[in-house]
């Protein structure tokens, strides 16, 4: 029989900043076993009180760009101010065997070996985006453990770069010089869903093409947002390997959030936060749901086989499963 959690003791524990807990309390709500999805409903209800007051960043870029190191230098810099700096890196998992590489913590040596600072790995399994679905409760888990600055660092690929902009207060883009046409290799998507922009690496010869660099986002920025009332993000250029750059890095993002509180619109944002993620976990559960009830896993792999072989096409595969579940949970009803 699996040992029954004990909500009230570890939400307790989390919030007394015990890192053995903190590490359980994200381990029970990235776990998918029935009896734990409960429990960590009922740890994230114990310790909602004891959140809201982080500075939350998600951290997306190119491949190259530096975001570990960056990560590795800036959290060390925030460490120095006395901020609890706390790293949630989601790594891409294999869809066969759902291995992940999770190497971000060797990466991320310096800061890691810091007192106040946490790095979690997070494998982010099937789930679209790329980004792990207990994500937003393991910040939740964090802030309620007193870490006032929480980091997420995407994978990098696809569209989870939304699904981070949808968690987080500001969006941060690391990019660089010498990776070809700035506008041909950042879509246009991610550089709408930035808050600020870092050309890292202006460092060594590097620096005169990062500064290029910036200013050709910077113009790009501008046609992309005319008008004087519009907010541009700043673009900036740093270096994570020298440290240039990294204070007026981080003044920036402070400063977009500044923004958000004066125009009043942090709250608004945090709410629409709260409603995205109550639908994510809808999609999510009905995802899990198709999967067990009787009837779909019963038939299942037959008709994935159908579809695999063109005997049938994805659009009536999937109207089949959904009629087996609605099947099932007819019968649950009645």
């Amino acid at each position: 029989m699996p040992t029954a959690v004990d909500v009230a003791a570890l939400a307790e524990a989390v919030r007394s900043g015990s890192r053995a807990h903190i590490a359980r309390a994200i381990t029970l709500v990235e776990s998918t076993r029935a009896d734990h999805r409960e429990a960590a409903g009922a740890l994230i209800r114990e310790l909602t009180a004891s959140t809201g007051s982080a500075v939350r960043v998600g951290i997306s870029g190119v491949p190259g760009a530096g975001k570990s190191t960056f990560i590795d230098a800036m959290g060390c810099r925030l460490l120095d101010r006395g901020n609890r700096v706390a790293v949630v890196a989601v790594d891409p998992s294999s869809r066969r065997t759902g291995g992940s590489i999770l190497g971000d913590r060797t990466r991320m040596a310096a800061f890691a070996s810091r007192e106040g600072a946490f790095v979690r790995p997070s494998p982010s399994g099937r789930h679209l985006g790329g980004v792990a679905r207990a994500t937003r409760e393991s910040m939740l888990v964090l802030e309620a453990a007193g870490y006032d600055v929480i980091i997420v660092e995407t994978v990098g690929v696809g569209q989870n770069e939304i699904a981070v902009s949808e968690m987080v207060d500001t969006f941060l883009l690391l990019t660089l010089a010498r990776a070809g046409d700035q506008l041909q290799g950042i879509k246009r998507g991610i550089l709408e869903l930035a808050d600020v922009i870092a050309v890292n690496k202006a460092d060594g010869d590097g620096e005169g093409p990062a500064r290029v660099a910036a200013r050709e986002l910077a113009g790009a920025m501008r046609l992309m947002m005319p008008g004087a009332a519009t907010r541009r993000p700043p673009v900036l250029t740093c270096s994570a390997l020298t440290g240039a750059g990294l204070d007026e890095v981080w003044e920036a993002v402070l400063g977009h959030r500044a923004h958000l509180e004066s125009e009043g619109s942090l709250e608004a944002r945090r709410a629409q936060q709260q409603q995205d993620w109550m639908w994510a976990m809808v999609d999510a559960h009905l995802q899990d749901l198709a999967r067990q009830t009787p009837s779909v896993h019963a038939q299942r792999e037959q008709i994935e086989q159908a579809v695999r072989a063109g005997d049938l096409s994805a659009v009536d595969g999937g109207a089949r499963i959904l009629e087996l579940l609605t099947a099932d949970l007819r019968v649950d009803r009645d």
